[in-house]
Formats: structure tokens, C-alpha cells, sequence
């Protein structure tokens, strides 16, 4: 079973947590839970995919701030449950990724990650479709 928190908190920096965020390919950081996961979490500019510091980004938007396409965006949700199911014992604090600035609809960025390994936290919007 998994846990969920409410959009837009964010959870405790001495927990251990890892903050999952939407991100684009070109690492430009700039707003929403990006700047976020750079101001509070370990985030690097220039750096929009995997891990880095205490943040795992997920590319919704291309080098040129456009959306992906959501087979691409699944390919780097796909490389996320690979690393999280890894790494057993870190915490994953997924917010709604790509649902934001990217636009696109809780529905379709909750089904990719059905399945997830159960050291994700999810948005409460999606407990209706990751569970």
C-alpha cells in the first residue's frame, strides 16, 4: 500500500526524503517544483534528469521548454522506477509531475507510475489511479 500527501507540501528535509519533480531536458530550474527542488533540495541547473542531491528529475518539457510527447515522458518515468526500485531504502517524495507547467493531465502522468515500488510517495490526486 502506498502513502500520499497533499499537493504542494513538501516533506521533512531530515527524513531523508528524495524530491521527485517534473523537469525540462535542459535543467533550466526556473519555477514551480523545479525551483523548489533546487532552492531546498540539491537540484542542479543544467542538470533536468535523474538524481541529483536530494531531487530526482523527471524531463516533462524539451530543451526547448516544449512538452514531450507522453511516450517519451514514459521512457523517463520507466528510468525513475528502475532507480527507485534499486534503492530500497530511500524515500520518494513524487509530486505531480508534469501537471503543472507542463500541463498535461493528472490521469496520464499517475498511470506511469502504477506499479511503482512502495518507497514512493504519492499526491493524493493519484491515489485513485497508482493504487
Amino acid at each position: 500500500m502506498y502513502e500520499f500527501h497533499k499537493d504542494g507540501t513538501l516533506p521533512p528535509k531530515d527524513e531523508g526524503w528524495i524530491f521527485v519533480f517534473g523537469s525540462n531536458e535542459s535543467g533550466r530550474h526556473g519555477a514551480g517544483a523545479a525551483k523548489e527542488a533546487v532552492n531546498r533540495w540539491g537540484a542542479e541547473y543544467g542538470k533536468g534528469v535523474g538524481l541529483h542531491g536530494h531531487s530526482y528529475a523527471i524531463p516533462t518539457k524539451d530543451h526547448k521548454i516544449q512538452t514531450l510527447p507522453l511516450g517519451w515522458i514514459n521512457l523517463y518515468v520507466n528510468d525513475f522506477l528502475i532507480h527507485a526500485e534499486h534503492n530500497q531504502n530511500a524515500a520518494y517524495w513524487i509530486t505531480r509531475v508534469g501537471c503543472g507547467l507542463a500541463g498535461l493531465k493528472d490521469f496520464d502522468m499517475a498511470m506511469m507510475f502504477r506499479g511503482a515500488p512502495k518507497n514512493c510517495n504519492f499526491p493524493n490526486d493519484w491515489a485513485r489511479w497508482v493504487e
